[in-house]
């Protein structure tokens, strides 16, 4: 049966659409489960669950081993279908690779959904560290305000939308040096639009050091960042302050102009 929300601003949703959603995440979490599992974990009848993972499993977005149920490589062809219709990847993809190529670090494309960052393309470089640290950016949101990136499209939001993102995912603390405290954030985002590029310097991982731009779509809004990221050794002096922000605004800016050209061209 349909389930209004309090809020009568809000679209009905259905039940049974929500478990079944819920029942996918929970899989993901889990990284496959039993029926008993899964019930204790959404705390829900095992009938009930089982109902669903059946249902999911008839249409190949589950599969069975043995006792355990885990998420179908089907979701592998419906992200990459998603990635690549996204005009962000099409155009940042190319550029990020030069970058990586020209710096030999590791460098990431996010954009911002429901305020939390969503990885679109990564691209380790000869030089760059932590092989499993791609890995783990891929697998789920991740909050802005520790990340380069990050910061980069907050710094392109209004006010009112960093306040609400702020107050939904908080400040969470990753170092000693991740800001945690909202004024303190808002100053950090001044000090960004000011530069025009954004830093992270040991927010997100102790030692890994990050720098940072916005990309600005044809109606103005922010349609995401990249950053380039490395050792704090690499990653210090006139090399962190000056060469490679440069670099990064450049393909930003490249990226952003790629986009609007070909936007434009469609209106021909």
């Amino acid at each position: 049966m349909p389930e209004n929300s309090a809020n009568t601003d809000s679209p009905r949703t259905l039940r049974t659409s929500t478990t079944t959603l819920n029942v996918i995440n929970a899989l993901k979490s889990l990284n496959g489960a039993t029926v008993t599992k899964m019930a204790d974990h959404l705390e829900l009848s095992k009938g009930g669950v089982y109902n669903h993972l059946a249902t999911l499993r008839e249409n190949d977005f589950v599969i069975k081993n043995g006792e355990e149920y885990d998420l179908s490589p089907r979701f592998i062809l419906i992200g990459e279908h998603v990635r690549q219709e996204r005009i962000l990847y099409q155009f940042g993809k190319q550029e990020l690779d030069k970058i990586v190529e020209e710096t030999g670090e590791y460098a990431q494309l996010i954009t911002e959904r429901h305020g939390l960052g969503i990885v679109l393309y990564l691209r380790r470089g000869e030089k760059a560290i932590g092989s499993n640290y791609p890995d783990q950016m891929e697998r789920k949101p991740i909050n802005l305000h520790h990340l380069a990136a990050g910061k980069a499209i907050l710094d392109r939001l209004p006010d009112e939308r960093v306040e609400e993102i702020v107050d939904q995912h908080g400040l969470r603390k990753r170092t000693g040096n991740t800001i945690t405290d909202k004024e303190k954030l808002f100053e950090e985002l001044a000090e960004v639009n000011e530069r025009g590029y954004a830093y992270n310097i040991e927010e997100e991982v102790d030692g890994l050091r990050a720098v940072g731009a916005a990309i600005d779509g044809p109606d103005g809004n922010v349609l995401g960042a990249i950053s380039l990221s490395g050792p704090k050794s690499r990653m210090q002096g006139e090399r962190f302050e000056e060469e490679l922000p440069k670099k990064v605004m450049n393909t930003a800016d490249v990226i952003e102009v790629n986009i609007n050209m070909d936007t434009r061209s469609e209106e021909f």
